[in-house]
């Protein structure tokens, strides 16, 4: 199982540098990962791999696998928890709009009085 850069690589090559069998390349300015070098450190004094280690993003490099469900459920996984991050998001939401619905009923009924 190799490694792959995403679109969440901030172009820093840190990885580049901390690849210890040189398997990141620069390709159309941007790195990539050769899958036919990448050992995914195994077998050597690393006990994770370089570039996932060396990501001061932590998502600029991920495991790419040929399994189409486990790559499935990788990325379903990833967009849940950043959606979960917020979930605040959505009482916040519903307090404001509850706030402003009350607010709006308040002067509708004292119109109305």
């Amino acid at each position: 199982m190799v490694y792959k850069i995403t679109n969440e690589c901030i172009r820093c090559n840190l990885c580049q540098s901390a690849c210890p069998v040189g398997a990141i390349k620069i390709v159309d300015n941007r790195p990539w990962i050769d899958p036919e070098i990448c050992n995914n450190c195994f077998n050597s004094i690393y006990t994770v791999p370089q570039c996932k280690a060396s990501c001061p993003t932590s998502n600029g490099c991920v495991k790419v696998t040929n399994d189409y469900w486990e790559n499935w459920f990788n990325t379903y996984n990833r967009l849940i928890a950043k959606l979960t991050k917020k979930s605040d998001y959505w009482d916040n939401w519903y307090n404001f709009y509850s706030q402003k619905f009350s607010e709006q009923l308040q002067k509708h009924q004292q119109q109305m009085a």
